[in-house]
């Protein structure tokens, strides 16, 4: 499919963008394609680390502001939401006004709301910045994407995208080993200070050396009602599957806020049929190579960030760990990141996503069942076998997958293709978040009656089990103070064998759900329309 057929199947336009050849040169650090690069790396940076670093921040945090397991899960999903809510609509606005000057205020609102958290002395102030922080990375995002699309000549474009994702992966898997450090040697507010100066550099940068484009037929209005539509279904969705833990899977307001979010997504897409510049075109999804990849972005991060979530609690309060030790202990899943995001560039190039994407998704598997088999007293060295496994099926994904969404979309559409491609990875890590949280919830609410009772220690009251099954979801084990020494050893086993019961169900589910996204990745394919992209920049 040529880029003027799809331009014309998402009815976006009658005209092609203009042809590289047309395209103005850079001269200097101005639109120079690899300070681009550099420059909107250090951007990205900041979001992708603050999507895994709070995780071994979070039980610093959950004591020190005396927060509950609920608090701490909306310390992540508020972000995830915020981002998920916001990204597609954000790249609309890049797409619309120019993606240097949506980067330019989403590097600066993201670094103020950094420090406004490390300022922080409550729980609701703290979620409530992590919000602002994921509104404003959202800016930020898929605008990174829209000027690498803009600055790289089609045989570049491949390359400059396996670096961007090899900054993502690698902050991302880096969070926890930069978290343990901070929050062990300083405290956990520099795990959010640590941004601002970032955020400065990011700024300065930009300042200097990004160039605005703009795509011949970008549009020129807003679907208001799209973006409130799709606003409101993803964010009743989100809500639904956070508080039915709370609420019970079988209670009217979790199915009630399911409902109206399935209402919401179906009125989106009618809606998106009859608006002249609608917020998606759904003509974009005519691309299967480019839906297959949007799938295996969300079924990547259910599986990878859900899972996260857990090993966080389980290296520090089931083996007792420092936040440091649990970071360094993470650190094969970090550096086979690292050193597999180039590969996958390469072997991307050469063999195009399909095979690469597929493999990936294969060893995350096999990660996630191996995580599964966990227990309290397993070795460093089994653990490093399993972490190291999943950042080598992780890497190819992140790289490959970027690709295939941002390359089969017209020019005109970066921003959207952008937003679509970080909206994917942040819904599917709320949701892996949230499905896996429910899992875990459920199992420690239907085992720990029965192994409390088996372990002959004395029966509690509902509301005191409601409690210990609270405590016990992250892998605290709910001793009360002055509890004789040979009992608080008894509460101790059976906390983290309940835990680890519940963490193994979660690591289960996310093994399923990277099996099913093996056959997706067998759809992908090579963009098709990366040439649209430019060449604006002389390299």
């Amino acid at each position: 499919m040529t880029s003027q057929t799809a331009i014309e199947s998402t009815g976006s336009g009658d005209k092609a963008p203009a042809a590289p050849s047309d395209a103005p040169q850079a001269s200097g650090l101005r639109g120079h394609p690899w300070f681009t690069l550099i420059t909107v790396a250090v951007g990205v940076m900041m979001v992708a680390l603050d999507g895994t670093i709070v995780a071994i921040a979070n039980p610093a945090i959950q004591k020190d502001l005396k927060a509950s397991f609920a608090d701490v899960q909306w310390i992540t999903n508020g972000y995830f939401l915020a981002l998920a809510v916001s990204l597609i609509t954000a790249g609309k606005l890049g797409d619309r006004f120019g993606h240097r000057q949506t980067f330019l205020i989403g590097v600066t609102g993201f670094a103020a709301a950094s420090g406004a958290i490390g300022l922080s002395s409550s729980i609701a102030a703290v979620v409530t910045f992590r919000v602002l922080q994921g509104l404003f990375g959202a800016l930020l995002m898929p605008a990174a994407l829209g000027l690498l699309r803009a600055t790289f000549p089609a045989e570049k474009l491949n390359m400059a995208i396996g670096i961007w994702g090899m900054v993502i992966g690698a902050s991302t898997a880096g969070g926890p080993i930069l978290g343990g450090v901070l929050v062990e040697h300083v405290n956990w507010q520099s795990v959010f200070f640590i941004n601002v100066p970032v955020g400065a550099l990011a700024l300065v940068l930009g300042l200097l050396i990004l160039r605005d484009h703009r795509a011949e037929n970008a549009p020129r209005s807003f679907d208001v009602l799209g973006i409130a539509l799709l606003s409101g279904a993803m964010f009743c969705l989100v809500w639904a599957l956070i508080k039915a833990p709370a609420w019970g899977w079988g209670d009217g307001k979790t199915w009630t806020f399911i409902g109206v979010s399935a209402v919401g997504f179906v009125l989106f897409s009618f809606w998106e049929t009859k608006v002249k510049e609608p917020l998606i075109p759904l003509g974009l999804f005519r691309s299967v190579p480019l839906s297959a990849g949007v799938v295996l972005m969300v079924l990547m991060a259910i599986a990878f960030m859900g899972g996260l979530f857990f090993v966080t609690f389980y290296l520090q309060n089931v083996h007792g760990m420092s936040p440091i030790d649990a970071g360094l202990h993470l650190l094969p899943l970090t550096g086979m990141m690292i050193v597999a995001s180039p590969l996958a560039g390469v072997a991307i190039t050469k063999l195009g996503p399909r095979v690469p994407l597929a493999g990936g998704m294969i060893a995350t598997a096999v990660a996630m069942y191996g995580m599964s088999t966990l227990k309290g007293d397993t070795g460093s060295g089994v653990m490093s076998i399993w972490f190291g496994l999943l950042g080598l099926g992780l890497a190819p994904v992140m790289v490959g997958a970027t690709e295939v969404i941002v390359g089969n979309a017209p020019m005109e559409l970066s921003g959207v293709a952008g937003g679509l491609q970080q909206a994917a990875m942040q819904i599917g890590g709320s949701l892996g978040t949230a499905v896996l949280g429910a899992v875990m919830a459920s199992k420690v609410d239907s085992d720990l009656a029965g192994n409390w009772k088996d372990a002959g220690l004395p029966q509690l009251t509902p509301a005191q089990l409601g409690q210990a099954s609270e405590a016990v979801q992250v892998g605290v084990a709910p001793v009360a103070k002055g509890t004789p020494g040979a009992i608080a050893a008894k509460i101790a086993d059976v906390a983290h064998d309940t835990f680890i019961s519940g963490m193994s169900l979660a690591s289960l589910v996310a093994c399923g759900v990277a099996a099913v996204a093996v056959f997706v990745a067998l759809l992908t394919k090579r963009g098709e329309n990366a040439e649209a992209g430019a060449g604006a920049a002389h390299i």
